[in-house]
This record gives C-alpha cells, structure tokens and sequence, in this order.
C-alpha cells in the first residue's frame, strides 16, 4: 500500500512542476505571440487595402463580419476591407477582403485557418482567391458554388467544397454588407 501513495505522491508532484513550468513558458511567449499575430494581420491589413489609406477599426459583429476599416484615396471614402471568419473543413478561417465602395471584391488573404494540407489549403495557392475579384456589389454575384465557376476554377476548388463555400459564402455576405451600407447612405 505504501508504494502506491509513493508513487502517486511522486507522480503528483512531477505533475505540479511540469504545470508551472507550462506556465512560466506561456508567460513568457503569450507577448511575442500576439505581437507576430498583429504584425500578421498588419501585413493582411495593407495586402488588402490596395495602397489606400487604412481608416480606424468598426467592430460590426454580423454574420461572418466581425469588423471594418474604410478605406480613403486622397481623403475621400474609396472603399473598405471586412475582417471575415467563416467555417471550412478543418475550422475557423479568418479572411481580410478589400471591397470598392459599391461592394465589389477588390482583394482577399487569408490570415488563419486550419483547413487540411493540400486539399483545403488551395486556397492560399497564387491566383485562388481571383475568382472573387470583382464580384459582389451591384456587378456580377460573388460564386458561391462550383456550378457558378468556370470548368478550370472548378477544378482548382475540387476536393476542397467546405473551403470553397465557407470563403464564398463570407465574401458575398461581406459584398452584401457593404452594398447595402451603400444604399442605405443614399
């Protein structure tokens, strides 16, 4: 019977030290991490505005848009980026989308996302997201299935629907958004 409290005593204390050397570790990391992360989104942030310049943060909170930056070009409203979260096969996934003022996508990256290696991650392949640009506002709808796309963008999604229609689906809502913030201006 002594052994067993022996060895429970000393599997306790091993789990005691361990816990706070995990803390200790994440203490130190946790503000290294979240500076990378800003630095990610700051790079995502000026990738999507095209050159304009970046108004401050509107959190919104509707649907898949969790915020907005205008976006001005000589002091004058050129447009907006939306941050997105949507859902795609393996998880979350967080997009930063420029849209003109009408609503049209002007440019989309991808910040995070969990989606699986070489199936769900043709999304971050070069020339993936241009089948989104220039949809949405009051021009072409944003594709939301394969059926709306050409054989070869088809092709480029298949094997990866969940991922193709989570993105698409907050890139229209977010079209949708800012169309209708257009029109309620008017």
């Amino acid at each position: 019977m002594k052994g067993y409290i022996r060895t429970a005593v000393v599997l306790a204390c091993i789990c005691a030290v361990a816990a706070v050397l995990l803390a200790v570790v994440n203490s130190v990391t946790t503000p290294y991490i979240e500076a990378y992360e800003n630095e990610k989104v700051t790079r995502a942030l000026e990738e999507v505005s095209n050159g304009l310049s970046i108004g401050e943060k509107t959190v919104v909170e509707e649907g898949c848009i969790d915020y907005l930056h205008p976006l001005y070009e000589n002091g004058n409203p050129a447009g907006y980026v939306l941050g997105l979260t949507t859902r795609g096969y393996g998880g979350d996934i967080t997009l930063l989308a420029g849209y003109d003022a009408s609503g049209a996508v002007t440019a989309v990256t991808i910040v995070s996302d969990s989606e699986t290696p070489g199936v769900g991650k043709k999304a971050h392949n070069e020339g993936y997201m241009d089948k989104f640009i220039g949809k949405g506002g009051s021009g072409e709808v944003v594709p939301t299935s394969k059926s709306m796309l050409s054989e070869t963008d088809s092709a480029a999604v298949s094997g990866a629907t969940m991922t193709f229609s989570g993105i698409s689906s907050a890139l229209k809502e977010g079209a949708d958004y800012i169309y209708a913030m257009k029109e309620a201006s008017r």
